[in-house]
């Protein structure tokens, strides 16, 4: 699947998630947080009364970014763990390619649902530690991960920024989280996007598909899904 066509069908699928939500706010504000609002393009929310908050990882390359946001109603930057997010405060949270950069990503993602109202939603972005790209990213030394970044990357880019790529951040480990915190998954796609993989790129992670015999496979770099926190406020929630 081709990075624009991938892209596009991510876009659908939260913006479709998003337009439900709202919908069955029946016509009240929707309160949206973006974590990780230095790798994301600004949300389509035509016709649709929100308020959109960003947080972000304190760091030279992300605050350029998103101090050029428009978007934003406000944003704040610092290590996630103490980044504000007040309790019940969001119907919507969508992570993009932050969980795989950060450490103590699943106390972050606790503190993001703290965050998140019941019956709210987490639309997630992230890059897949059990893919071979993934290995690669972690794997290649932080000044080759600089160099090929200017030569690979589109100008504008906030990067390189750190691989840490803790054991939740795959596809595997998220389902585990879900099942251990009560959350619905339901929607659930891989696609190949990223910002490296073009002919060296994508050599690199096939010899690694091949290395490993398909364990880290090249098929897919991203992972996608849409999960629900319950309504019932009975149910284990965080």
């Amino acid at each position: 699947m081709s990075e624009v066509r991938a892209v596009a069908l991510r876009g659908d699928l939260f913006g479709q998630r998003i337009r439900e939500q709202w919908t069955e706010q029946l016509g009240r504000r929707l309160d949206i947080l973006i974590a990780g609002c230095a790798r994301d393009e600004p949300l389509l929310l035509e016709r649709m009364e929100t308020r959109v908050t960003g947080v972000d990882e304190e760091l030279p390359a992300v605050r350029a970014v998103v101090e050029g946001r428009q978007d934003l109603a406000s944003w704040a930057l610092g290590d996630m763990r103490s980044v504000p997010m007040p309790p019940r405060s969001f119907d919507v949270i969508q992570l993009t390619f932050l969980l795989e950069r950060i450490q103590h990503a699943e106390l972050v993602l606790d503190r993001m649902l703290q965050a998140l109202r019941p019956g709210g939603l987490v639309l997630l972005r992230m890059r897949d530690r059990r893919s071979a790209y993934g290995w690669c990213d972690r794997a290649v030394p932080s000044w080759l991960r600089s160099l090929l970044w200017k030569r690979l990357v589109a100008e504008g880019t906030p990067g390189p920024l750190p691989a840490v790529y803790e054991p939740i951040t795959s596809r595997d480990g998220m389902h585990a989280f879900c099942l251990t915190r009560g959350l619905m998954i339901t929607d659930d796609q891989t696609a190949t996007t990223g910002p490296a993989m073009g002919r060296i790129g994508s050599a690199a992670v096939a010899l690694v598909d091949k290395l490993t015999r398909g364990r880290l496979p090249s098929a897919h770099d991203e992972v996608t899904m849409v999960i629900r926190k319950p309504q019932n406020h009975f149910a284990r929630l965080i």
